[in-house]
């Protein structure tokens, strides 16, 4: 492939007297070079006009290979050089349920691979009672879920609390009311996560709290399935807020609503690890840099 990067330096230099200058051969064994090239081709790369050279349309594709095969090569020694060095890359697994994967992860690993961007990050989904025991069995190094685990053989840092907010496409007959309650909620059609969940569990027990009984028309476990389906369908939900970006209310044209009973139904958003999984650098590195972002007030130890 010598060839190639020869060629692909005279077209760069646009001139062989310059390109001889900078690859230390004369110009004479250049043109060799350039000549030796076409021949092995078969094919002409340059036209030569007087002292100019032009490239061919059989010369164009050639040099796009030459700027590929650089990219390659670049991209070799990118990998390779992690075999020259005693220090292993750096990876996490991350165990994250449906609501913690969609609206909180995303963030959290935008702020750690900032700082190191080598780091291999995976993420396994699952419902927190799943991941509990992958935690446990060494299977993820961290877990994020929207709830607090009491278990002797597991360290829960609460990061941040997350309250339910009503939400409701544009137009619809809340959307403007001056004010709500809980009672409103009473045989409104309503899209809720689906039971089992942790977040469908919270509302349940508000909802049996409060005598309030929605018509829950639909039984979802995806955010974004439910924030799309509650435009079309033109019915409320019940969202926590830490999901409700700007973006997400804009492209899907929806209205925000805080009613007292809700901001005090709250799940916290936790992050769960064992002692053991924080001795491994890249672990704590991504936990500290979790609990500064939430600026968690309460100091944990290990």
């Amino acid at each position: 492939m010598e060839l190639i990067d020869v060629f692909a330096t005279v077209v760069e230099q646009q001139s062989l007297n310059k390109a001889s200058q900078l690859l230390n051969v004369s110009q004479p064994a250049l043109s060799r070079k350039i000549m030796r090239l076409e021949e092995e081709l078969g094919i002409q790369l340059f036209v030569r006009k007087g002292k100019r050279l032009e490239l061919t349309r059989a010369g164009e594709v050639c040099y796009e290979f030459a700027l590929e095969q650089k990219r390659l090569e670049r991209r070799l020694h990118e990998k390779l050089q992690a075999f020259k060095t005693s220090v292993k890359p750096a990876s996490i697994v991350i165990g994250a349920s449906l609501t913690t994967l969609q609206s909180t992860l995303p963030d959290l690993i935008t702020i750690y691979t900032r700082e190191y961007p080598n780091t291999d990050i995976k993420a396994v989904t699952g419902k927190t009672h799943e991941i509990v025991p992958l935690i446990k069995e060494k299977r993820v190094d961290i877990g994020l879920v929207a709830s607090m685990i009491e278990d002797p053989s597991i360290v829960c840092v609460p990061l941040f609390d997350d309250p339910l907010c009503l939400v409701l496409p544009e137009g619809h007959s809340f959307a403007d009311k001056e004010e709500l309650f809980i009672q409103d909620l009473h045989e409104l059609p309503m899209i809720l996560f689906s039971r089992g969940t942790w977040y469908r569990v919270l509302m349940d027990e508000m909802f049996h709290r409060c005598g309030v009984h929605p018509d829950v028309k639909m039984e979802i476990d995806s955010f974004e399935a439910i924030t799309r389906l509650v435009s079309t369908c033109k019915t409320a939900t019940l969202l926590p807020e830490s999901y409700l970006r700007r973006n997400l209310i804009e492209d899907n044209e929806l209205t925000v609503r805080f009613i007292p009973e809700l901001e005090q139904t709250k799940r916290t958003t936790s992050l769960l690890f064992t002692e053991e999984a924080v001795l491994e650098p890249s672990i704590r590195r991504f936990i500290d840099q979790a609990v500064r972002h939430y600026h968690t007030a309460d100091e944990y130890t290990l």
